[in-house]
C-alpha cells in the first residue's frame, strides 16, 4: 500500500472533537430558526441547578430537551413525565457531549395550543365567508319591551344580569333560555336556544352570556354551529361571553359584542333616569298646552254667554239635568254601598284565614305535651341520678377505712407523734399511743411488745 508523502499530510485539515462539535453546534443553530414542537414528556429530571432537562417523544423518535432556570417562569404549568406539551425551541447540540438536543425557550399544554389554532382557522374561515361583516348586523333596538336571556340558570351571570336590568329599566320583561355554557354538548344545547328564540321572535333583543374562564371552558362558544346560528337569528344578539380581555367567535359573529355579561344587560337596557327626566319634559310641554287649550276655551265660552239672549232655556236644561242626577244619586249610593260591603265580607273572610288564633292553639297544645314528656323525663334522669349515687356510695364506703373500723379492726398511732404503729418493734414499753375504734378513741399504755 503507497504511503502518503509528507507535503500531502501537511495540507490536510485535521479537527479536534472540540472543534467538530462546535461548528456542528454553529451549523445546527444557523440552520434552523426558533421552531414550534409538540410531543410528549418523558425522562424528566430536575438537578439542583434549577434546570430542567426531559426527553419531548412522539410514536417514532425522540429528542432531548434543555429548559433552563430563566426561562421556566413564563411556562406557568407543572412539568410531568406523560405530559402532552407544546414549546418554542431553537434547535443546537450539547459540545461537551457531542448530544443533539433542543433549547426550550416557552412551554404550554398542547391541548390549549391546539385549540388556539383551532380557533384560529375557524375564524379565517368564517371571515372569508362574511359572517362577521358589519353589513349583516342588525340594530339594537332603543327601548326592547323583552329581553331574551341565554345563559345558565344556576351560575351568578344571570344574578348580575337581572340585578342590572332592575337598577336600569325594571319596566323590560325578562325571559330566560337556559343552556348548559361549559362541556360536552354546551354547543348544540346553546345553538338550539338561539334558533328556537329566532324561530318564537317573542323577545326584541337576545343577550348570550356567561363568566369568565380558560379557553378550553369558553369553548363552546368558539363552534361553528354557535356562530351559524347567531349569524342566521332574525333577533338582534349581544354577546357578552366572559371578561374584558377574553374574546369567541360568538363575539364577532353577534351583532354587538359587551365587554362582559354585566355590560352587556347596560347596552341593552336604557337609562329610566333619563326617560323618566325626558317624561318631565314631556309632561310639562303637554300642561302648558293644556292650559293654553282651557283658556282658549274659556275665552270662547264667555263670548258663547255674551251671546245668549235670555237664560229661561239653559235653566231648563240644567233643571232636567239636575232632576236626573238625584235620580241616579240613590242608585249609585246603594250600588257603591253594595260593593263596599261586599269587600268588607271579603276583606274579614281573608282576615279570618289569617288568624293567630288556630296556630297558638295547636302551640298551646303542643307546650302542654312537651312540658309533660319534659317534666317524666327529668324524674326519671333524676331517679336514675338517685340509683347511681346511692350504687356509688355503697362502693366508697365499702372502701373507706371507716368500714374496716366497724368489722373490729383498730388504727394504732403514737400519742406524742400521731404517727401510724405498723411494727410492734415501732413502739417501747411504758410509751403511750392511741388506739382509733369505729366509735371513739382509747389511750393505751404500752407494758410491752412482743413480735409478729
Amino acid at each position: 500500500m503507497e504511503q502518503p508523502s509528507p507535503a500531502a499530510t501537511i495540507l490536510r485539515d485535521i479537527y479536534t472533537v472540540s472543534r467538530l462539535n462546535r461548528e456542528a453546534k454553529s451549523l445546527l443553530e444557523g440552520s434552523f430558526p426558533p421552531i414550534w414542537i409538540e410531543g410528549e414528556i418523558s425522562n424528566l429530571s430536575r438537578p439542583a441547578s434549577g434546570h430542567v432537562y426531559f426527553s419531548l417523544k412522539d410514536p417514532q423518535a425522540q429528542v432531548r430537551c434543555a429548559f433552563f432556570r430563566q426561562h421556566q417562569r413564563l411556562a406557568g404549568i407543572t412539568l410531568k413525565d406523560g405530559l402532552h406539551v407544546l414549546l418554542r425551541a431553537r434547535v443546537s447540540l450539547y459540545e461537551g457531549r457531542g448530544d443533539f438536543q433542543i433549547i426550550v425557550e416557552y412551554l404550554e399544554e398542547a391541548g390549549e395550543g391546539a385549540l388556539r389554532r383551532a380557533f384560529d382557522a375557524l375564524k379565517q374561515r368564517l371571515a372569508k365567508e362574511g359572517l362577521f361583516d358589519t353589513a349583516h348586523k342588525l340594530p339594537l333596538p332603543r327601548l326592547p319591551r323583552r329581553i331574551g336571556i341565554i345563559t345558565s340558570p344556576s351560575g351568578a351571570v344571570l344574578h348580575d344580569i337581572l340585578t342590572t336590568l332592575k337598577r336600569r329599566f325594571p319596566a323590560i320583561a325578562v325571559l330566560v333560555y337556559p343552556v348548559p355554557v361549559q362541556g360536552e354538548g354546551a354547543a348544540d344545547k346553546i345553538s338550539a336556544a338561539i334558533r328556537l328564540a329566532g324561530q318564537r321572535k317573542d323577545c326584541d333583543a337576545l343577550i348570550l352570556a356567561r363568566g369568565g374562564g380558560s379557553l378550553e371552558d369558553l369553548w363552546p362558544f368558539n363552534e361553528e354551529i354557535v356562530a351559524r346560528a347567531i349569524h342566521a337569528c332574525p333577533v338582534p344578539i349581544v354577546s357578552g361571553v366572559g371578561h374584558e380581555t377574553d374574546f369567541t367567535i360568538a363575539d364577532m359573529a353577534a351583532d354587538a359584542r359587551a365587554p362582559t355579561p354585566t355590560a352587556a344587560a347596560e347596552m341593552l337596557s336604557p337609562d329610566q333616569q333619563e326617560w323618566l327626566a325626558h317624561f318631565e319634559r314631556v309632561a310639562n310641554r303637554l300642561t302648558s298646552a293644556m292650559r293654553g287649550r282651557l283658556r282658549s276655551h274659556s275665552q270662547h265660552l264667555d263670548w258663547l254667554g255674551a251671546r245668549l239672549v235670555h237664560p229661561r232655556s239653559r235653566l231648563a236644561l240644567l233643571q232636567q239635568r239636575l232632576t236626573s242626577l238625584s235620580q241616579r244619586l240613590p242608585l249609585a249610593q246603594a250600588t257603591r254601598l253594595r260593593q263596599a260591603r261586599s269587600l268588607l265580607q271579603a276583606m274579614t273572610a281573608a282576615l279570618l284565614q289569617h288568624s293567630p288564633r288556630p296556630r297558638l292553639h295547636a302551640a298551646a297544645l303542643d307546650n302542654r305535651h312537651f312540658y309533660a314528656r319534659l317534666a317524666a323525663a327529668m324524674k326519671r334522669r333524676i331517679e336514675r341520678a338517685d340509683a347511681r349515687l346511692q350504687q356509688v356510695m355503697q362502693a366508697l364506703h365499702a372502701l373507706s377505712p371507716l368500714a374496716t373500723l366497724e368489722r373490729g379492726f383498730a388504727i394504732v398511732q403514737k400519742s406524742a407523734t400521731g404517727a401510724i404503729v405498723t411494727e410492734a418493734a415501732s413502739v417501747q414499753a411504758g410509751e403511750r399511743v392511741q388506739a382509733r375504734l369505729a366509735h371513739g378513741y382509747l389511750d393505751c399504755l404500752v407494758e410491752k411488745t412482743r413480735g409478729q
